[in-house]
C-alpha cells in the first residue's frame, strides 16, 4: 500500500479506497487534493515521482508568461513552425500538413489547451528545458524537474522500439528497475522531467494564490488553462454550470495524469492525479473514469469539511 495523507481521520479512509480503487485496476497511483484555503487535504503517494508527459507543460507555460510580464519576450512575435522540422503530436500544430506561423501568445494556447507538442518545443526554443528548471529552483519550487523537451520523449521510446506502439508500451511495462530507473529515457526519474503529487498540487496552489512569478504571468495561467479542451480524466465527473476547471492531462504509453484547479461554490481545490498502468492496452478508459472519480470524491469530501 502507498503512503496515505488525510487532514482527518474520514480522509485518510477515503486515501485508503483510493489506492484500493487504483489497486484493483493494476495501475499506481500518486494523487494529492487540497482546498486551496483551508489547507486540508487527502493524498495517496504524495512525495512520489514520476515522469509528467504533458503536465511538464504547466512550469513551462509559467516562465514563458513570467518573461512575457517582464517584457523580456513579446507576446506578439510571429515564430514559423516548418512540416518537416515539427516535434511529433497528435493534435494542433504537430498535425498540421503544412508551415504554420503564429503569435508566443497563441503557441502558449495551443499547448495548454490542445496539448500541442509542436508548439511546446517551439517555446522551448525560446525558454530552455535548462532555463525553465533553474527558475522553478530560483522561485523555490522543491520535487519538480523539467529536464527536456517533449521530442526527446518519443525519440527515446523509438530508439528501442521504432515505431511499433505494442512493443513501446510492453517495454513501459517491463523495462522498469528499482528505484524508479526504467530502460526508457523518458520514463527513467534521474533522466526524464518528473513531478510529485505534492510539487504539482504546490505550484498550482501558488499559481492560484499569486505567490509566485508575477501577478500577470499567473493570471494568463490561470486563464489559458482554463481553456483546456480535453475533459475526459479528472474533469469528467465535476463539470457542472457552478465549477469552473483549469487543468492539464500528461499521457505516454502507461502513463494518465491531470492536475487541475477547481473553483466550485465552496471554495477551491488543487489537484494532482500522477498514474502508471500496469496494463499495455493502448486505450484504458477505465483508468480515465478512476480519476474523474477521485477527484469527484475529493471534491466533495473537502467542500463537506468547510461546512462542518
Amino acid at each position: 500500500m502507498s503512503p496515505l495523507i488525510g487532514s482527518d481521520r474520514g480522509l485518510i479512509d477515503l486515501a485508503e479506497a483510493t489506492d484500493e480503487r487504483f489497486r484493483d485496476l493494476q495501475v499506481r497511483v500518486a494523487f494529492l487534493a487540497r482546498d486551496i484555503d483551508t489547507g486540508q487535504e487527502v493524498g495517496v503517494g504524495v512525495d512520489r515521482q514520476l515522469p509528467l508527459a504533458s503536465v511538464a507543460k504547466v512550469p513551462l507555460a509559467l516562465v514563458v508568461a513570467d518573461r512575457i510580464a517582464r517584457g523580456e519576450i513579446d507576446p506578439a512575435a510571429k515564430v514559423t513552425l516548418t512540416a518537416d522540422e515539427r516535434s511529433y503530436g497528435p493534435f494542433g500544430l504537430s498535425a498540421f500538413a503544412h508551415d504554420v506561423t503564429c503569435s508566443v501568445t497563441d503557441l502558449m494556447l495551443m499547448m495548454l489547451s490542445l496539448s500541442d507538442n509542436a508548439a511546446a518545443d517551439a517555446l522551448f526554443d525560446k525558454v530552455s528545458p535548462r532555463e525553465v528548471d533553474e527558475q522553478l529552483a530560483e522561485w523555490g519550487v522543491e520535487g519538480l524537474r523539467v529536464r527536456h523537451r517533449m521530442q526527446p520523449m518519443y525519440d527515446y521510446a523509438t530508439r528501442l522500439a521504432g515505431h511499433d506502439f505494442a512493443l513501446a508500451t510492453q517495454l513501459a511495462v517491463e523495462g522498469r528497475r528499482p528505484g524508479g530507473r526504467h530502460v526508457i529515457d523518458s520514463l527513467d526519474v534521474d533522466r526524464a522531467t518528473v513531478g510529485s503529487p505534492r510539487a504539482c498540487v504546490d505550484l498550482l496552489e501558488r499559481v492560484w494564490r499569486d505567490e509566485i512569478a508575477k501577478p500577470e504571468a499567473t493570471a494568463m495561467l490561470r486563464e489559458t488553462m482554463g481553456k483546456q479542451v480535453f475533459t475526459h480524466r479528472l474533469a469528467a465527473d465535476l463539470l457542472a454550470d457552478d465549477i469552473q476547471l483549469a487543468g492539464k492531462t500528461g499521457g505516454f504509453l502507461t502513463l494518465r495524469h491531470e492536475i487541475a484547479v477547481v473553483t466550485h461554490p465552496g471554495g477551491r481545490v488543487a489537484i494532482a492525479a500522477l498514474t502508471d498502468s500496469d496494463r499495455t492496452a493502448r486505450i484504458q478508459n477505465d483508468v480515465d473514469l478512476a480519476v474523474a472519480a477521485t477527484a469527484r470524491d475529493a471534491v466533495e469530501a473537502l467542500a463537506s469539511r468547510r461546512f462542518n
